[in-house]
């Protein structure tokens, strides 16, 4: 810490430098990472709610009941749009490492209370790192299932992974690595089957899938409508278009929902209770979250939605006739991997890097990751040029690209 503080232009100017050295968070060339919904709207109004609730404490309930229920408002708008039933409960979070930390915590609990000592996650290798994470906090066990052809977690080797110790089955909708889905009902039926519970993954697919099914588009069973399903995760700050620390749990029932809480009063400060990892914490994300879903509305995010499976489309198509790439699997919404047969793919994207677009990388197979936002849809054209350019300039791959399997 400096001795002699400096005035707010110096402060904000060397801030500025600092961020000058990074991608440009509003640029609309990540892909992953943020989310830019490009509505001048919608930006401005989160500007507007964080900067009203940004030294305020989500902490104390009682001492703001109004902010407390307006964030339940949020639990309750997102349980509605994956049919969380009449009874059920959850929280808000910070984020799906959040979420899907206290859900394993819940199934843990309910696993305990059936003698099992050191339970296990039984989860896709294509499920999300946060479960491991959570196996070595809580002290449980992270067993991974192999992917099928499909890229998904598959049913059969699943069904021999599950024992008397596994306490939950995870099912992503749609996985991170490769956007496709996972088998929900497959794999809650295989968790009932076993007295386990089966979380749903939706902190990508929370706010996409449900308005994918508004447009009418295939989508096969995967929220609380499936028999089976016992929790679920959703980031309201993915394609719900709303600043980081924005995230939903989900439990069927309101007694697993309890399993959540922390609650404390061997002090001589009296009652503490959190249903999270934070104890005091900011509300001005989520309520953000809770004014830009009460400004969009369903109409909204499916007209966002619309609009942004139509620049997927299109990207997917010119995707196909582009020579020495191809797409992994079939993804089933904006989030895509990418292929180069016959040619590294650290190549091509540190090209494309060299031109200012920073996609990401997948490990299996190796490839190219893209999340496609609405910012992304008039700057198509250039990306496929660019794309289609540096793959026919990366240098041949020494050996043909295979895909790894998990065993």
């Amino acid at each position: 810490m400096r001795e002699t503080g400096a005035d707010n232009q110096t402060v904000l100017a060397e801030l500025d430098t600092a961020r000058a050295r990074e991608p440009d968070v509003h640029g609309a060339h990540l892909f992953g990472l943020v989310y830019p919904s490009a509505r001048v709207d919608v930006e401005d109004l989160a500007h507007e709610v964080a900067d009203r609730y940004l030294f305020s404490n989500a902490l104390n309930p009682f001492r703001f009941p109004e902010q407390a229920r307006l964030m339940e408002e949020v639990v309750t708008d997102v349980g509605a749009l994956v049919h969380l039933p009449a009874g059920g409960g959850g929280s808000t979070t910070s984020g799906g490492t959040e979420s899907i930390l206290m859900a394993m915590l819940v199934h843990r609990e309910r696993a305990r209370a059936r003698g099992v000592e050191r339970p296990t996650i039984v989860a896709g290798v294509s499920a999300h790192p946060a479960y491991a994470k959570a196996a070595h906090l809580l002290g449980m066990e992270l067993v991974q299932v192999p992917l099928d052809q499909a890229w998904r977690t598959d049913v059969t080797a699943a069904r021999e992974l599950i024992d008397d110790r596994t306490a939950v089955v995870v099912a992503s909708a749609f996985s991170y690595p490769h956007g496709v889905m996972d088998p929900v009902a497959d794999l809650a039926a295989l968790a009932a089957e076993a007295g386990a519970g089966c979380h749903v993954d939706a902190c990508i697919g929370g706010f996409v899938l449900p308005f994918l099914e508004r447009l009418g588009r295939p989508v096969p069973p995967w929220d609380f409508r499936v028999p089976g399903v016992t929790s679920m995760s959703a980031d309201v700050h993915k394609y719900g278009y709303v600043p980081k620390g924005a995230s939903v749990v989900l439990h069927r029932t309101a007694d697993w929902a309890g399993l959540q809480w922390f609650v404390y009063d061997q002090w001589p400060a009296g009652l503490y209770g959190s249903p999270g990892v934070a104890g005091a914490r900011s509300p001005a994300a989520v309520l953000t979250a809770w004014a830009v879903i009460r400004h969009l509305g369903r109409a909204g995010y499916t007209q966002l939605m619309a609009d942004l499976m139509a620049g997927v489309d299109r990207f997917r198509a010119e995707v196909d006739a582009i020579m020495g790439l191809a797409m992994v699997g079939d993804p089933i919404g904006p989030v895509l991997a990418l292929t180069t047969p016959g040619a590294s793919a650290a190549a091509v994207a540190e090209a494309m890097t060299e031109r200012g677009w920073y996609l990401n990388r997948v490990t299996d197979p190796d490839g190219l990751h893209l999340m496609l936002s609405p910012a992304h849809l008039p700057l198509l054209d250039a990306l496929l040029t660019d794309l289609a350019q540096c793959r026919a300039a990366a240098p041949p791959s020494p050996t043909a690209d295979q895909p790894v399997r998990y065993a």
